[in-house]
């Protein structure tokens, strides 16, 4: 008589499976959709916890039937395996968020200049619902500083319109995509300052006194128009962007300043939603500083 011995089946493994499938699914929709669709990030940050529940169920699960594996030889190990991979991939991502979360300050706006922040053409302005954030403080900026001592502006000796040219090249090749900027005539080569722009028209309007020639009526003179409330010499471009995977969003001020015969550059990054930009902000700051100094390679100062 042959005996057959039919291998008990750990139920618990097959859901962990069914589970974690179910987590790492939504949590690859949820950044397609935020990414490329039309989700807005406080309900991406909202659907990205909660497809973390079924990830964490299913990790005890997929042990439980790892033990039975080990001590009954119960089948499902390798639904188990399959639950902890797919859990692991939201749990990673939710991991890394809470660790950047406590281990850098929290603030969502961070800037070079300190003292005087560059200020923003188009204020941004996004429904915060339930991600609400406090107001930018001193203490703010304090926080910063002590977080990102390195976070600092450049100075170039190079003409405006040269370091204008290269912030346009790198904002392109950076991703960023401009909305707003302001003051760009003065980047221009033939650009003329208004002392000097004044004195050419008193000059042209000058006639010599040797020769009697008739002149038509005089018509009352105009000012020269120039950028709305923008100093002489200083430009600023407001750009957009959205990190590479999650494709969470930042507004990005950068502002040359011409001082001296060089050129100081300050940028502002700001995250559109949210009170901690998990540092996210600095990193976009410093990558764009960098890739400005190389294209500037040469000319940088202090």
């Amino acid at each position: 008589m042959t005996i057959r011995y039919d291998r008990p089946v750990s139920r618990s493994a097959f859901l962990a499976m069914r589970l974690g499938f179910f987590s790492a699914g939504m949590l690859v929709l949820v950044i397609l959709a935020h990414r490329f669709g039309p989700l807005k990030a406080p309900d991406f940050v909202a659907l990205v916890l909660l497809s973390g529940i079924p990830a964490a169920l299913a990790v005890p699960l997929a042990l439980i039937g790892l033990a039975r594996l080990w001590y009954v030889g119960a089948l499902g190990g390798i639904a188990a395996l399959k639950a902890l991979v797919y859990a692991a991939i939201p749990l990673a991502l939710i991991g890394f968020a809470a660790f950047r979360y406590f281990e850098r300050p929290p603030i969502y706006d961070v800037s070079t200049d300190l003292v005087d922040p560059p200020g923003w053409l188009m204020p941004p302005d996004a429904d915060q619902r339930w991600l609400q954030r406090p107001p930018i403080t001193p203490e703010s900026r304090e926080l910063q500083y002590l977080a990102y001592p390195g976070l600092t502006g450049r100075r170039y000796d190079g003409a405006l319109d040269r370091v204008y040219e290269a912030v346009r090249k790198v904002a392109d090749q950076s991703r960023l995509e401009i909305v707003a900027s302001r003051g760009q005539e003065y980047a221009m080569p033939e650009f003329q300052p208004r002392a000097a722009a004044a004195a050419d028209e008193e000059n042209a309007d000058a006639l010599p006194r040797s020769v009697p020639v008739p002149r038509p009526r005089p018509e009352p003179k105009t000012a020269p128009v120039y950028a709305e409330a923008e100093p002489e010499g200083t430009v600023r471009i407001q750009a957009k962007t959205r990190t590479l995977l999650l494709g969470l969003p930042f507004d990005v001020l950068i502002r040359l300043r011409e001082e001296a015969e060089m050129t100081l550059v300050d940028v502002r990054v700001e995250s559109r939603y949210g009170p901690h930009d998990l540092g996210i902000g600095t990193e976009i700051a410093e990558h764009f500083l960098h890739m400005l100094d190389a294209e500037l390679l040469g000319i940088a100062g202090d």
